[in-house]
């Protein structure tokens, strides 16, 4: 052992081997890797599982090298030397070698269990997509808040010099960073209220939109024309909007239609229903019994009698409630027109009073 250590330290007084050595020792580390990388390749079946496993063998191979070189370089002052000073702290490359590896790795990790271990728990209590997002989110920032405190606890970081950033971020806030601070916490606020939640339609300004995802700052709604739009978090929280998802996905859809006068009202009623019940037996099931269906007479028009249809849908998470009106008005004009039920064109009436 001890002439190990004293063939180590020959190499590490020679400044050639001295590199040598640790390109080196990267280099072996890179190899086990790559054998590793290889054998999963060839011997596991799986997409899911094999991603899962080569992730892991990267990651421990990132972190040996980081404890590798580190290592290897203690006896040089470079990683070691004080940048600058922070409260108490001295701010050295190592540090901050220490810090950025650790919010790599929390990232990292919160994405593995987001993709591997989650969705177990969520298919299992058969968990909902807006309160999935919501969990998603918390698990990360709190993964990364709780992988940099244990990181800068290990390496001898004086915490309390975070009083001294706090104090900086507090003026910033009061001078320039106030609307950021406001969608911050009006996002921490929508993930625990849920006034809105992934996969919810809303309707902002006469636009409908899907919410896609809610970020801390702010939330991103997909439109009818597969745009997006970014909306800050605190508009949640201080504007009107509809949530037509609120309590339920369900959705009354109305079909407005005119007749001319002197049509069979009774007989328009009738085909009215039918036109409904056909196209949910041929087509869309996903017509409600139960709201049922009503006509309504809506009143003398201009041109003609004005009726309203009603009839309620299961969910408006897709497209079906611009296509059901449409496919159900292609069937209303079929059958009025297999009746003799003339929709009228707008129209006025002319009388000419002759002067005697």
């Amino acid at each position: 052992m001890e002439k190990l250590k004293q063939f180590i330290t020959n190499i590490q007084e020679n400044p050639l081997t001295y590199w040598l050595g640790s390109i080196l020792g990267a280099f072996l580390i890179l190899v086990l890797r790559t054998l590793l990388i290889g054998f999963v390749n060839r011997r596991l079946d799986g997409k899911k599982r094999k991603h899962f496993l080569k992730t892991i063998i990267n990651w421990s191979a990132a972190f040996a090298m980081l404890v590798y070189l580190t290592t290897y370089f203690s006896r040089s002052s470079i990683i070691y030397e004080t940048l600058f000073v922070f409260g108490d702290t001295r701010i050295t490359i190592f540090l901050i070698l220490t810090i950025g590896f650790a919010i790599v790795l929390a990232l990292k990790f919160s994405k593995a269990i987001q993709e591997f271990f989650l969705p177990i728990i969520y298919e299992r209590y058969e968990v909902d997509l807006g309160l999935r997002a919501s969990i998603n989110t918390f698990t990360k920032y709190f993964i990364i808040t709780m992988t940099v405190l244990i990181a800068l606890s290990s390496i001898g970081f004086d915490l309390t010099s975070l009083t001294v950033f706090a104090s900086v971020l507090g003026v910033g806030i009061g001078f320039g960073l106030k609307n950021v601070m406001s969608n911050f916490i009006s996002g921490l606020i929508i993930l625990f209220e849920r006034p809105i939640k992934v996969g919810d339609r809303i309707i902002i300004d006469g636009t409908i939109a899907d919410v896609e995802e809610i970020k801390i700052r702010a939330t991103v709604v997909r439109t009818r024309k597969n745009e997006r739009l970014i909306i800050p978090n605190a508009y949640f929280l201080e504007e009107k909007f509809i949530n037509r998802s609120f309590v339920n996905k369900e959705l009354r859809v109305s079909v407005d239609i005119d007749v001319a006068y002197g049509s069979d009202v009774e007989l328009v009623e009738k085909l009215l229903l039918e036109s409904i019940y056909e196209l949910k037996a041929d087509e869309w099931s996903n017509i409600l019994d139960d709201p049922k269906p009503r006509v309504f007479f809506e009143n003398f028009g201009d041109s003609g009698l004005a009726f309203s249809v009603w009839f309620w849908i299961n969910s408006q998470a897709d497209e079906r409630e611009f296509r059901i009106p449409s496919d159900l008005r292609f069937r209303i004009v079929k059958k009025f027109n297999e009746n003799s039920i003339e929709i009228p064109f707008p129209q006025q009436d002319v009388h000419i009073i002759p002067n005697d």
